[in-house]
């Protein structure tokens, strides 16, 4: 914030009692909460009155921080501050937003005020990414657009801005009011209409009237088709109502096909065109729209459980959301609901009994907390659901099955964008097959394979028989590719129904005979060539054998013919991967020539795909790709990433100078200095040549350098330059330190990073 407010206008604005010291400050920023303080020179303090807290209550520790002038409810023992000046108002969430009003009014560029039962920030971060950097954008902090958060919002506009974006949400009748009083928006965009926080309505039709009032003035108003209004209610609000037909090449795009991502789109569409004008393209922006975190947490619980957390409150479209994610990621599995019912949300349990009823989970159970449900279940998908008041929170991670500090999380919306992203340059015809080999990358294999069946991949490819009888004891009925298949792993291929890759003549030999002995005939293979990677695969002059003895066994069938690209990331010299697109070309028709029938045909991975589309052929094999990976960069700027690692600070020392730290004393304090003991070490995969210095975390933002060797079990860093206590998050791969940086300082390449952090390191999957 930069302010430029001054006692004079708060005197104008408050109109309260002023008592203290005036000291002609010229008021920068404006601050509520005392722990966000870090300099409190020229800062305004609202001592608010929230739920749990009362901001008059920490007005010393405010004070303590260089805050000199508070508005306060309360009257204020003044000798006790004797530097402070004092505003004494009869509400102080009111004066915030008076003070907020009269900032509002000093700027003439257009406001977009959002509102809507759900989809809110997401409309918000769409228009903002499809309008800037065109148009210079201040919008609503993260999801603030409750009374307060609409209030600190507008507090942030500056004149160097050519359109505001600013979140309004309301939770009962006469909030609207209030804050249309202090938004005066100019456009409107009404999200969507449902069940959130209707029990404090009388009516439908009063719910809607309360969000309609914050458009009464706007020159226009933009809602999805699947909100109903009159002809009165749309003349009111000047609205524009938008469907699938006004934006079809560009919702073609979008990475994603879900009804409430598209009205969303279409709103953040049509409020780009109106800045903008209609003839801007923006295609790779829309590509690049990206879910934001509003996340259910699913995780591996004990026996054999798998826990899906979303204890964040007891909104009931949301929960609708979460049961239908809960019905994808069960398969076959046993489904429970869990709901924790507090006093305030008891009168629900109807409601919710007969939300949950039409997806039938094996069991529906409500939790009157603190009395918390001691059920066990087994190889169960576990819904825990209910507000943050219900203390479910802790029921749901009493489910945990491993309590490492360290954990990945694996977000799988990350997973989706990039398959969109990578399926963007393909035909529509063109297959994709998905590698889920060594643990799917570190990411996990049951749970990965389960997600991309769900959307809709075509082939999982792994590499040894014993991963592929694991997908299908989860359930997983895609075809499977295995890609180094073994004599021992014939067996578990043929009993699991697994396509066996071929790569020699004494293997096809082998296989042919154990398909004999289970009396299996016309059995789904994939012939490996070899055009120039010199791993696995028949070579060019091997080809003519291999047809004639397909010719002549009944028991194999040729499912798909494919190689390996050496060189696809090379983009300046693309001679060889071109010779090897040639080679693969001629084997392919050789071999459709001989055997008279129709197979698939693959070669490109993940950087091929990004490099060489021309060479799609039938199917294509992404991996790295869908963890937000690429030397492209041009792709590498619409992937996301997908893995983050994480972990605590276990213990804070201060070390003296000549101290020594860790194993073989290696490391000698030079000066005087503080470390931070965290749990993670080479067994880990945080591996012991990141010793010294070489390797680093990220603690509260900064970098912190390991200190001494790399333990087992653990590391130290140096913390003397950061602000840091026991229990603060430490980042090993996340916003600051990228998996390729990571991957750069131990000296090796991200497919071994993500492949190296052990099992024993929880996994948390999370999907927004």
């Amino acid at each position: 914030m930069n302010l430029k407010l001054t006692h004079k206008d708060l005197e104008q604005q408050l109109g309260g009692q002023f008592i203290g010291v005036d000291h002609k400050t010229v008021f920068k920023n404006i601050a509520y909460d005392s722990r966000n303080i870090v300099n409190g020179v020229n800062t305004l303090f609202f001592a608010l009155k929230g739920e749990f807290r009362d901001g008059h209550s920490f007005i010393q520790h405010a004070y303590d921080k260089g805050v000199r002038c508070f508005v306060v409810s309360k009257k204020i023992d003044t000798a006790n501050f004797k530097e402070a000046a004092f505003y004494i108002v009869t509400d102080t969430l009111f004066a915030l937003q008076e003070v907020a009003a009269h900032h509002r009014k000093k700027f003439n560029y257009p406001l977009i005020a959002i509102t809507g039962s759900a989809g809110k920030t997401t409309v918000k971060e769409w228009i903002y990414h499809l309008i800037s950097p065109e148009l210079k954008v201040i919008r609503s902090p993260k999801s603030f657009n409750s009374q307060l958060g609409v209030a600190l919002s507008l507090l942030e506009l500056t004149e160097n801005c050519d359109v505001a974006l600013i979140e309004v949400g309301i939770s009962k009748v006469g909030e609207m009011e209030r804050l249309l009083e202090i938004v005066h928006p100019t456009i409107g965009v009404f999200t969507s209409f449902g069940r959130a926080h209707e029990e404090n309505f009388i009516s439908s039709e009063q719910h809607l009237n309360e969000k309609l009032q914050l458009f009464s003035s706007v020159k226009k108003t933009f809602y999805p088709s699947s909100i109903a209004l009159s002809g009165n209610q749309q003349k009111q609000i000047n609205g524009i109502q938008l469907s699938a037909s006004s934006f079809q090449k560009e919702l073609k795009l979008l990475p994603f096909n879900d009804q409430a991502s598209i009205n969303n789109a279409l709103l953040a569409l049509g409020v780009t065109h109106y800045l903008l004008g209609e003839k801007t393209r923006f295609d790779d922006k829309i590509m690049s729209l990206s879910r934001l975190a509003m996340r259910l947490e699913s995780f591996e619980g004990i026996n054999g459980n798998t826990i899906i957390n979303d204890t964040y409150n007891l909104d009931l479209d949301a929960l609708i959301h979460s049961l239908e994610y809960q019905l994808r990621l069960a398969g076959n599995r046993k489904r429970v609901v869990v709901i924790g019912l507090d006093k305030e949300n008891s009168s629900k349990k109807s409601q919710i009994e007969e939300i949950v009823a039409p997806f039938k989970p094996d069991q529906l159970l409500f939790i009157d907390p603190p009395a918390l449900l001691e059920e066990q279940f087994i190889d169960t998908v576990v819904l825990i659901k209910g507000s943050r008041k219900a203390d479910m929170q802790r029921y749901a991670r009493s489910f945990r099955l491993k309590n490492h500090t360290t954990y990945v999380e694996i977000n799988l919306s990350a997973v989706r964008h990039n398959l969109a992203v990578l399926k963007s340059g393909l035909l529509p015809s063109t297959k994709i097959l998905a590698m889920v080999k060594a643990q799917s990358y570190g990411s996990g294999l049951e749970k990965m394979g389960a997600y991309l069946e769900n959307q809709g991949i075509d082939y999982l490819g792994v590499a040894y028989a014993d991963e592929g009888v694991e997908l299908r004891k989860h359930g997983i009925q895609l075809p499977i590719l295995v890609m180094n298949t073994e004599e021992d792993g014939f067996e578990d291929c043929i009993l699991n129904n697994l396509e066996p890759a071929i790569f020699t003549l004494k293997q096809l030999d082998s296989f042919i005979k154990e398909l004999i002995l289970h009396g299996k005939t016309h059995y789904p293979i994939h012939l490996k060539l070899d055009t120039g990677m010199k791993r696995l695969g028949f070579e060019m002059t091997d080809v003519p054998k291999v047809c004639d003895m397909l010719q002549a066994q009944p028991e194999v069938y040729v499912k798909s013919v494919y190689s390996h690209l050496a060189d696809s990331d090379n983009r300046r010299d693309k001679r060889f991967t071109e010779h090897q697109i040639a080679h693969f070309k001629n084997a392919v028709s050789y071999i459709e020539n001989r055997l008279n029938y129709q197979f698939l045909s693959h070669l490109l991975n993940s950087e091929g795909i990004s490099n060489y589309p021309d060479a799609q052929f039938d199917m294509v094999r992404v991996g790295i790709g869908m963890y937000g990976l690429s030397t492209n960069p041009v792709v590498k700027r619409k992937l996301v990433p997908v893995v983050y690692w994480y972990s605590a600070i276990s213990q804070i020392k201060s070390i003296k100078k000549g101290e020594s730290v860790g194993y073989s004393r290696t490391f000698i304090a030079k000066e005087e200095m503080k470390i931070a003991i965290i749990p993670v070490g080479y067994a880990d995969g945080f591996r012991r040549s990141l010793s010294n210095g070489k390797g680093s975390v990220y603690i509260n933002g900064k970098a912190c350098e390991t200190v001494g060797r790399v333990c087992m079990d653990m590391i130290m860093v140096d913390v003397s330059k950061t602000k840091a206590n026991e229990g603060d998050l430490v980042e090993i791969i996340g916003s600051h330190q990228t998996i390729e940086k990571f991957a750069e300082a131990n000296d090796t390449i991200p497919y071994e990073v993500l492949t190296s952090i052990s099992k024993r390191v929880h996994r948390v999957y999370s999907e927004e």
